[in-house]
């Protein structure tokens, strides 16, 4: 059996709103319900877990009632940090499955189902798989004494979600005491000792963080 784990923890503080930027409405409703949808759409099978804070559930489970929204998810306890509300979604999923599961953004509607199919199919073959882009802009590295310099853009990607894995590895590796360098999932997994698969993402595949994104997240959805 195959899950995904969307963790919606933000707060909305760079979007200058009093609203969690999951729930931000986007196309007429909260951002969160088309994430949801587009995991839906690539396998209906697909068991979802939703990581939210606790003072958030409320306010989702009304909004879940407003827009009429039935696609059948459980909900987890989102933590201090990505690595404690991943590892509380992870727990929902019993010790017993050997399938994979995947850690979404839950403020990423937009990844596309190729994105999604091709993590999913990858992690099945090298059980680790997360979706990179190349690098659009010049990269320059700050070196200890102020100064900077260029680096060959060619050597970098940028990381998307979802990142997939193989449940029971996954598991072993969110054992592990908390690291400051755990900045997403896969370094959880790279420090357990897991070579990471990287697959082609979606230049869609945003991360609505800043009233500019949710900007370009109506042009989007209207474009859908």
């Amino acid at each position: 059996m195959n899950y995904i784990v969307i963790v919606a923890g933000g707060k909305g503080l760079r979007m200058g709103s009093e609203l969690p930027k999951q729930f931000l409405p986007i196309g007429g409703k909260p951002v969160l319900m088309h994430t949801i949808e587009r995991f839906h759409e690539y396998d209906k099978a697909l068991k979802i877990i939703l990581v939210l804070p606790k003072d958030q559930q409320k306010m989702w489970r009304e909004l879940c009632e407003k827009h009429t929204f039935t696609i059948a998810h459980q909900i987890a306890d989102g933590g201090a940090t990505r690595f404690e509300s991943s590892k509380s979604g992870l727990s929902l999923i019993s010790e017993s499955d050997d399938g994979l599961v995947g850690f979404h953004d839950g403020v990423r509607p937009f990844v596309s189902v190729d994105t999604i199919k091709r993590c999913y199919d990858e992690a099945q073959r090298t059980c680790a798989a997360t979706p990179v882009m190349p690098i659009a802009d010049s990269l320059r590295i700050m070196e200890q004494n102020g100064n900077s310099k260029s680096v060959e853009r060619a050597n970098y990607r940028s990381v998307q979600t979802p990142q997939v894995f193989n449940i029971t590895m996954v598991k072993m590796a969110f054992a592990q005491p908390f690291q400051e360098s755990f900045t997403d999932d896969a370094t959880v997994m790279e420090q357990f000792g897991c070579k990471i698969s990287l697959v082609e993402g979606n230049r869609e595949n945003i991360k609505i963080t800043t009233p500019l994104d949710l900007k370009l997240a109506e042009i989007l959805v209207k474009e859908k």
